[in-house]
């Protein structure tokens, strides 16, 4: 089991070879949440995820003869960036498998650091067994993603580095896959803090820490926007520091993700992924289990594809209310959507999107349903704009 001295180690091998990323306080983000939030963000690292700290540390402890064959890892996405660059970096041949269902970027972004992708299997089991047999066959050093000494000492020094910017931290909320980083941050701060308290969050469909360390039998599968957490069973080593360090656990939604994701992007002008955000998703789903508590989260990741991003501010603009969809009933004649138009402009609201539905509708054949979708100031201000329809005599719902 490691301690504070090999992340020490690790924390002087990183220098100048990954960024010290700010620890800093986000003030609308505690008052939303009642808790005295401090963001450490490892999303601006080069490769946008701690990833490369692990990654680092490993590469640059190979003996010689290992480093004259080459690594080899297995990822879907920011290990597999981590471990390309960092060989890159230090000179060295870099084999990574990937399942054949990995989104391009990803691949292209992992080509792009020198690195040998190889595309294999159907399932992340399936392609670390194919990486595990290459590696034998070709005496390639494997890199775990999490489960592996030299890693979790590379990812302690985010705890190290939290520390040092705000001492006065009392809680830290990680998010936890594998274990890797979670593991190394709980080591790192109990041994500078004791007192400290840390809390790790699981996605509510991949809980396989949680089940191991409680006890449960919760479910483990399905599709998560937190892909860079959603890991089907902890490592041997990982479990062990979990069970040693880490005071408590928290299940979020994958509601509370994508709300966490678009404050984030709205109020600190980031960008994290799904796994980035879990930690402020716990404190928007608990926020009464941190309030008025010095609270470090870390924005592990900043690796998002662009399509999905685009669909969570989407859905978080209708959770707010800044998107509504109204269903306006009239008789079919011509004007009457230039009246509706200028009733909503009048309103303040600006139409996004506007469809008229006369074959699927109950109504009588003289009448139509025209849908609206609403760009508007929140829930406030569509119950505004339904008014003033409902004044000109038009029947109004919202959908």
């Amino acid at each position: 089991m490691i301690g504070l001295s090999d992340i020490e180690a690790a924390a002087a091998r990183l220098a100048g070879q990954v960024l010290e990323t700010p620890c800093l306080e986000s003030r609308t983000l505690s008052q939303i949440t009642g808790a005295q939030i401090f963001l450490k963000f490892e999303n601006l690292q080069y490769t946008a995820s701690f990833k490369e700290r692990g990654a680092c540390n490993k590469l640059t402890q190979l003996a010689p003869e290992e480093r004259a064959r080459g690594v080899i890892a297995m990822s879907a996405g920011n290990h597999a960036q981590g471990v390309a660059y960092h060989a890159q970096r230090l000179g060295l041949r870099a084999v990574i498998v990937m399942p054949r269902f990995t989104p391009g970027v990803k691949v292209e972004r992992t080509r792009a650091f020198g690195a040998e992708v190889v595309l294999h299997g159907d399932t992340l089991e399936a392609a670390r067994a194919h990486a595990r047999a290459l590696a034998a066959e070709q005496g390639l050093t494997f890199v775990h993603p999490y489960d592996d000494d030299a890693i979790i000492a590379g990812q302690g020094t985010v705890g190290l580095e939290m520390l040092r910017a705000q001492p006065d931290l009392e809680v830290l909320v990680v998010a936890a896959g594998g274990g890797g980083l979670i593991g190394g941050v709980a080591t790192a701060a109990k041994a500078l803090k004791p007192d400290i308290e840390v809390v790790g969050v699981q996605t509510r469909r991949f809980p396989a820490l949680v089940n191991a360390l409680t006890g449960t039998g919760l479910p483990v599968g399905g599709n998560t926007i937190a892909e860079g957490i959603a890991v089907g069973a902890p490592g041997e080593r990982t479990l062990a520091l979990a069970r040693r360090y880490v005071d408590d656990w928290l299940l979020v939604d994958e509601e509370d993700i994508e709300q966490a994701i678009v404050l984030l992007l709205e109020i600190e002008k980031t960008l994290v992924e799904g796994a980035g955000a879990a930690g402020l998703a716990a404190l928007l789903r608990h926020p009464q289990r941190f309030a008025g508590r010095k609270v470090g989260l870390i924005l592990c990741g900043g690796n998002i594809d662009p399509l999905l991003l685009a669909a969570i501010i989407e859905r978080g603009m209708v959770r707010a209310g800044r998107l509504a969809r109204l269903v306006v009933s009239t008789r079919d004649l011509p004007g009457q959507l230039a009246r509706i138009a200028t009733i909503v402009a009048e309103a303040g609201a600006n139409i996004d999107q506007v469809q008229h539905q006369r074959a699927f509708t109950l109504l009588a054949a003289q009448n139509v349903d025209i849908e609206l979708v609403l760009q508007t100031r929140g829930p406030q201000h569509v119950d505004d704009v339904m008014q003033a329809l409902q004044q000109a005599g038009f029947a109004v719902s919202r959908r």
